[in-house]
């Protein structure tokens, strides 16, 4: 009958939106990943491609991707890559990319054939204690191998990258912050258990974007967003006059100079 027929499709998207959430939109906690970005370095790892390596064909690490751990389309797991190449777009870059990996003016980064990479050295943060038993292993897509069901990041990466994420009646957009800062209030939080928000944003002022906008937020609209979990961060071009002409220099996080 209908409210059998409604039972089954309230359990069916349930799944479905359980499996969007924790399989592909938004980041784990623990290391501040996707699973698509987590494979991605790991397969790199598996390459054995440091940061002091050469660098390797973009298509040859997308094929290792897709075949052993991500069965999606290439476009996907690429532009996942090239996201993480980008320096106005990471905080602490993932991949040292070599070749054309786009502009912020939003120009494509060319065909993965045609591009090389190889993990950036911010990357050891994330991987260097991957051997020593400090993470859960999960079967791949097959159960032909085991890939790591998060990766044992030695600092919140969550905070330190950010990332934005639309699933199933859920978002997340979490700004990048200082390393050194998020590494203070770490310690601190270990000191001093119970510190509260208000403690902790004396090591943790405010978000420290990849790009050199002037953030005009208020100290207090900015406690306010650690407080809750929601609000908006205002940021400003930075500019000098120039003969009469004004010259911006900095343009604000994620804004593209084309479309301005």
């Amino acid at each position: 009958d209908s409210n059998q027929f409604i039972a089954q499709q309230e359990t069916s998207f349930l799944a479905y939106a359980a499996l969007a959430l924790a399989g592909r939109s938004l980041p784990h906690v623990q290391d501040g990943l996707k699973p698509v970005h987590r494979r991605i370095l790991y397969a790199m790892n598996q390459l054995h491609m440091t940061n002091k390596s050469t660098y390797k064909k973009s298509a040859r690490i997308v094929g290792d991707v897709i075949g052993k751990y991500h069965p999606h389309g290439d476009s996907a797991v690429y532009d996942a890559m090239v996201g993480m190449a980008q320096k106005w777009n990471y905080r602490y870059p993932l991949v040292d990319g070599q070749g054309n990996w786009g502009s912020r003016d939003g120009d494509n980064a060319a065909a993965m054939r045609y591009t090389e990479a190889r993990l950036s050295k911010f990357s050891e943060v994330l991987l260097s204690e991957l051997g020593q038993g400090t993470v859960d292993w999960v079967p791949n897509f097959d159960g032909t191998m085991k890939e790591p069901k998060t990766l044992p990041a030695r600092l919140p990466h969550i905070l330190l990258n950010g990332v934005t994420g639309i699933a199933v009646g859920m978002a997340t957009d979490i700004p990048p912050h200082n390393l050194r800062e998020v590494g203070q209030a770490c310690i601190h939080l270990l000191e001093n258990p119970r510190a509260d928000v208000a403690e902790l944003c004396q090591f943790v002022p405010a978000p420290d974007m990849p790009t050199d906008a002037e953030l005009i937020s208020s100290r207090a609209d900015l406690q306010k967003i650690y407080e809750t979990g929601r609000g908006s961060v205002r940021m400003r071009a930075v500019y000098t006059r120039d003969a009469g002409d004004i010259v911006v220099t900095a343009l604000p996080y994620q804004v593209s100079g084309a479309k301005i």
